[in-house]
């Protein structure tokens, strides 16, 4: 049933998307106890036809969350946009998105401006965040959420990640299945809890089967493409070279298929490779990539329901949220052959 584009409230949208006034309600204010498929369909009709609050305690202001990432230049990043952008616009909040490093002057003045726009909310990602920042923002009584914290966060502000240990094990239970004894491990950047995880992960399936972790066979990256390239060269270049990759991004795996490709080796016949996050490229690299659903969008949508019901006042109920990761196997992997075991 169409819904009027002028004047939408939230009775038309309830009756356009066949449920009760209240459901739609819940959706607005970021509550937890609707379906994920009547919420997704609430949302899509609320960008659709434009629904804005009418009375807000925020009246006179636009409302606004902040989304603040240490680097933007990632796929990755882009999911998490979109996933916190289909939940703040369905609320009639917008998204102001910033790039914010470590340097001093940088933070200070997005606080600056962050003051300036009166914010009704933050979400960092893989940060954490500093104590003056956080001190300052505790006095102006704006809301923080982290996604995929650095390190341990305060106790007072709620976290959403992955199940990263347990992807990691499964990757890894996955090339063993497949043969593989000799399994080369492409790190994220050591400061990293998600980087740690997955790390571990591998470790622990190495172990259950019998195995020692050779530290020859582990590298370090970045989450980046020249990263996975070069760490793959180097594990490819030992004296007994490993005959799968697991890599801790998507990105970093695909870097080590083009490494692997210009030793002339093909994947998965002669290398197997997995990644981690699921990102769209994953599926039309040559091979499909097998490799480790995070769910990004899912995160983000969730990080900004939980920073709009803190900017209410409303309490959460688990402050450490761990969304499920599930492999997606696709052609990137392969049984090794007998002569290799």
């Amino acid at each position: 049933m169409a819904v009027a584009r002028q004047r939408v409230t939230i009775a038309a949208i309830a009756e356009a998307a066949g449920v009760s006034v209240p459901t739609v309600s819940r959706v607005l204010n970021g509550r937890s106890d609707v379906s994920p498929q009547t919420r997704e369909l609430i949302e899509r009709l609320l960008r659709e036809h434009d629904y804005r609050p009418r009375n807000s305690r925020h009246s006179g202001r636009a409302r606004l969350v902040d989304l603040v990432f240490n680097d933007l230049d990632s796929p990755w990043a882009l999911e998490l946009i979109r996933g916190v952008e289909d939940v703040s616009h369905a609320a009639g909040v917008g998204t102001v998105v910033s790039q914010v490093h470590h340097r001093t002057t940088v933070a200070r003045q997005w606080l600056q401006n962050l003051r300036a726009r009166a914010s009704d909310g933050v979400i960092f990602v893989t940060s954490d965040v500093a104590e003056p920042i956080h001190a300052e923002l505790h006095r102006l009584k704006v809301p923080v959420v982290i996604i995929d914290p650095a390190g341990g966060a305060a106790a007072d502000v709620p976290t959403i990640g992955a199940t990263n240990w347990s992807g990691g094990r499964t990757a890894t239970d996955h090339l063993l299945s497949l043969g593989h004894r000799r399994i080369g491990f492409v790190a994220g950047p050591k400061d990293l809890l998600c980087s740690r995880a997955r790390l571990d992960g591998y470790r622990a399936a190495l172990e259950a089967a019998g195995l020692q972790a050779d530290d020859e066979l582990i590298e370090t990256g970045d989450f980046r493409h020249e990263s996975g390239f070069a760490a793959a060269n180097k594990l490819l270049s030992v004296d007994n070279p490993p005959t799968a990759i697991f890599a801790s991004s998507d990105l970093m795996a695909l870097g080590a298929c083009e490494a692997a490709r210009r030793r002339g080796l093909r994947v998965p016949d002669q290398l197997s490779v997995v990644g981690f996050d699921d990102l769209p490229e994953s599926r039309w690299a040559s091979p499909p990539l097998t490799t480790v659903r995070q769910p990004l969008a899912e995160m983000g949508a969730l990080a900004a329901r939980t920073v709009l019901r803190l900017s209410r006042g409303e309490t959460i109920e688990t402050p450490r949220v761990e969304l499920v990761t599930k492999l997606m196997v696709r052609e990137s992997t392969s049984s090794l052959p007998e002569s290799g075991r």
